[in-house]
């Protein structure tokens, strides 16, 4: 399974809308006219202006929705870090995870060793998962029901057909502790909301080399369909690299020519 990002919504007009918030720092428009006089060009200036003199507040009026699925849970904890952001993500509580997607890494997927012991791995954690939910699940039952006779297969299939409410409660209270057997590896789906400004630190940070690849991958599609919505307010994005000198000294990936053509700076 590979990453799959979807821009959901974004400010409408963005660029216009950072150039207004800029026009008014800079200007003494009235809030009524505003608008006026905020052509393509002017608007792309005030863009230019803004990044130039790094006066970054009026960037912060634009915001872009993101949904993310197909990423694991080592990927979305990395993206949270990013924390002048807003994130819903998908729970492992309400969402039953027996049957748990999980991203495999390139490195080990091409290593036939590694790709043997990784699977193994999972197919025992899955199996774990749903042995121990399925006891807490049946412990909860017998508690409730004082019944001490039959398998837990039994009381589990007797019990949700008696009282589907309360069985389903019981699977949520349950899903709560299991969830601890997951790995790192187990996908997830996320919405998550940036504003341009931290859109420009993000992309910096994880477009590059340095950057782990499953939030890498990520962080280039973000970019991508932010240029084609906003190609004015995103133009100076991507890894720092592309902009001057390598910030990363001595751990720096030494590919900067490289990087500069993949992004069509060279």
């Amino acid at each position: 399974m590979s990453a799959k990002v979807t821009l959901l919504t974004y400010t409408p007009n963005p660029e216009m809308t950072v150039a207004m918030a800029a026009k008014l720092c800079y200007s003494p428009s009235e809030i009524s006219n505003i608008r006026d006089g905020l052509t393509e060009e002017k608007t792309a200036d005030f863009i230019d202006m803004l990044a130039n003199i790094g006066h970054g507040s009026p960037f912060e009026h634009a915001s872009f929705t993101f949904g993310i699925e197909g990423i694991s849970r080592a990927c979305s904890h990395q993206l949270v870090r990013h924390r002048i952001a807003s994130y819903s993500q998908q729970s492992q509580r309400y969402v039953d995870g027996t049957k748990f997607d999980f991203v495999t890494p390139p490195e080990i997927a091409k290593n036939e060793k590694a790709l043997a012991a990784y699977n193994k791995v999972i197919e025992m954690q899955s199996k774990a998962y749903s042995e121990v939910r399925n006891a807490l699940v049946a412990g909860y039952i017998r508690e409730e029901t004082g019944i001490t006779e039959g398998s837990d297969e039994e009381v589990i299939e007797n019990f949700r057909n008696e009282n589907k409410a309360k069985f389903n409660a019981f699977v949520k209270k349950a899903n709560e502790d299991a969830r601890f057997i997951l790995p790192n590896a187990s996908t997830t789906k996320i919405v998550c909301t940036f504003n341009a400004r931290s859109l420009e630190n993000f992309f910096a940070h994880r477009c590059c080399n340095r950057a782990q690849w499953e939030i890498r991958d990520v962080a280039e599609q973000m970019l991508k369909q932010c240029l084609e919505v906003a190609p004015h307010l995103f133009k100076n994005c991507g890894p720092a690299c592309l902009f001057g000198a390598c910030p990363e000294g001595k751990m720096s990936c030494g590919k900067m020519k490289e990087v500069r053509k993949k992004y069509g700076r060279e």
